[in-house]
């Protein structure tokens, strides 16, 4: 049985850190959560513009983000916060379900923030981590930058001064350019500057907070410039004080259940897949362990935090990490400081942030979805690297574009999954020749130059044999055995490293085939595991155990065979075999 400081150690990683605590690390740990601070205080209020909720919901996810995340988060460099991705995800969820009324925006997204928390905590409970995988980083990637677009051509019009509307991108953006007639003088003024502000600073100066000098700015020309008097929008009324704690309504949420069960789920696949790999990276950088399933742990408390707190989805934010991490942090207290200093503005320095200019407000959205989501970096890698990928992105990006971001949520899950089906059910079978001079066979295909031996044909499958890949492997053999001039085949196994009942059935119907077209089958480098399968299955006495070998240089070399083969046309592969 566990002893209690272990089990306290288990539920509060921040325990172990803060015991082993150096004074040295002190002065990094504040100044890092400072500096988060103020960069995470103007880019929350932008994403609560994402998401339809008021600013303020923006900085209560942070301060329950950074703090419940510390707590109980076993990456020591991670500032967990909203993003523009979630942001994303939660302003499409509210356009689905067409709620205008702020106080039900705000429960709304309150409601789906609280659902993916407790998600996480199933996923945490279950260890069922592993299903974050089922969302391709292809997709992802497309998914992200079409809600970017989505995102952008919805803050058009308050650069502008005008309106727009339609039920996707294409139809808004159409309505937004029939109305620049109509555009506000002094608010595309404010909207351009502003623009040239945050990108320009990031261009020129990319280590001076762009988000915070445009905030500052903004208030600032706000007060000087008489910008409402000039007919420039502000924000409006941002309440100073602390959250309360609230149950959503859930009267509310099973109205709109369907919306809020996909938008919950799609901030989970994201948001843990997110959270996972900078929680690794950030460990393997700094030489220490993470708890995967205590990462869900801390994810679902951040996000059950936020949801009863009246905020919005939090996840890993990578620009606040990677800041945490320049700036000195070495525990979770750089978080807790960046929390505490946050409940500081909302108390102080809330009302001030009233005066921004709605403008402004829209260029710190359209810095921040543009350089969080539209990775034209990696759209170009996955165009030079894989053209299979780089399409099922674009069609991640058009379906979002189309047909709204959480829509495009279920189609980019959609399209990892048919991905995936297709990739598992066409599985790497290469026709193999030898080395010359050597033991060793490898793909035809790579090298056509290698030798084949004559009246044989030598097929390795890659992966699991199982239902899904059986008929595949059937196939090749079939057309080994239909191939004129074969009189023997013979199946490299090293790389199956799994076998179900029809697998191993699929195995005892290819010996049955080659009895019966007289061509002698023989299997090679079986594993254990593998082989244990096919004995229970009767495969094994049905072929004969004689007729298994250590490698395929040995089943070559016991078959004898006098009759040449042609090299060419029976399937390949772009890995070279080996064995």
């Amino acid at each position: 049985m566990a002893s209690p400081r272990r089990s306290l150690l288990r539920v509060l990683p921040i325990v172990d850190q803060l015991r082993d605590y150096q004074r040295g690390w002190l002065r990094g740990d504040l100044v890092a959560g400072v500096v988060v601070a103020a960069l995470i205080i103007p880019k929350n209020l932008g994403y609560a513009g994402i998401a339809g909720v008021p600013l303020e919901n923006g900085l209560y996810a942070a301060a329950a983000g950074t703090i419940l995340y510390a707590l109980l988060g076993t990456c020591r460099q991670i500032s967990m916060g909203p993003s523009s991705g979630l942001a994303a995800v939660a302003g499409g969820a509210v356009l689905a379900t067409g709620l205008t009324d702020p106080a039900d925006v705000a429960t709304l997204v309150a409601g789906i923030t609280l659902t993916s928390g407790l998600f996480f905590l199933v996923l945490a409970v279950l260890r069922m981590g592993w299903l974050s995988q089922f969302l391709s980083r292809a997709v992802v990637t497309g998914f992200l930058f079409g809600a970017a677009i989505d995102v952008v051509v919805g803050e058009l019009p308050k650069l502008t001064g005008t309106d727009s509307k339609g039920s996707s991108s294409f139809e808004e953006l159409w309505s937004w350019l029939s109305t620049l007639d109509e555009a506000h003088l002094a608010t595309v003024v404010v909207g351009a500057v502003a623009l040239v502000v945050v990108f320009g600073l990031r261009w020129i100066a990319p280590q001076v907070p762009g988000a915070l000098v445009l905030l500052v700015g903004g208030l600032v020309a706000a007060g000087v410039l008489d910008l409402e008097g000039r007919g420039v929008a502000l924000v409006g009324d941002i309440p100073r004080g602390l959250p309360s704690f609230e149950v959503p309504d859930a009267g509310l949420l099973v109205d709109h259940a369907g919306t809020v069960l996909v938008a919950a789920f799609a901030l989970v696949m994201i948001g843990f897949s997110q959270t996972a790999g900078d929680a690794r990276a950030m460990a393997a950088r700094h030489h220490y362990r993470v708890d995967v399933d205590q990462e869900s742990v801390a994810q679902s408390a951040a996000n059950i935090g936020a949801g009863v707190l009246h905020g919005m989805p939090v996840s890993t934010s990578l620009s606040a990490t990677s800041l945490n991490d320049r700036s000195g942090a070495r525990t979770g207290l750089a978080s807790l400081t960046s929390g505490t200093t946050v409940l500081l503005a909302l108390l102080f320095l809330a009302p001030l942030f009233s005066s921004l200019p709605k403008p402004v407000l829209a260029a710190l959205i359209v810095e921040a979805v543009v350089m969080g989501m539209m990775d034209l970096g990696e759209m170009r890698r996955l165009r030079r690297v894989s053209r299979a990928d780089f399409w099922v992105a674009a069609a991640a990006i058009l379906g979002t574009l189309v047909f709204g971001v959480l829509a495009g949520v279920v189609i980019g899950i959609a399209l990892s999954l048919v991905w995936l089906v297709y990739v598992v059910t066409h599985p790497l079978v290469s026709t193999l020749g030898r080395e010359p001079g050597t033991q060793v066979f490898r793909d035809l295909e790579t090298h056509p130059e290698d030798e084949t031996t004559p009246g044989t044909v030598v097929l390795r499958m890659d992966g699991g044999v199982f239902f899904a890949t059986a008929d595949a492997l059937v196939d090749q053999v079939r057309v080994a055995v239909l191939t004129p001039g074969v009189r023997s085949v013979v199946l490299h196994f090293a790389g199956v490293n799994f076998m179900d009942s029809q697998g191993a059935a699929t195995v005892s119907e290819i010996v049955r085939m080659t009895e019966e077209s007289d061509v002698e089958l023989r299997l090679a480098a079986v594993r254990p595991a593998v082989r244990r399968v096919l004995e229970r299955q009767g495969a094994v006495e049905l072929l004969g155990a004689d007729h298994i070998h250590g490698n395929v240089h040995r089943a070559v070399a016991a078959l004898g065979t006098s009759h040449s083969l042609p090299a060419q046309g029976l399937g390949g592969t772009e890995k070279e075999e080996g064995q």
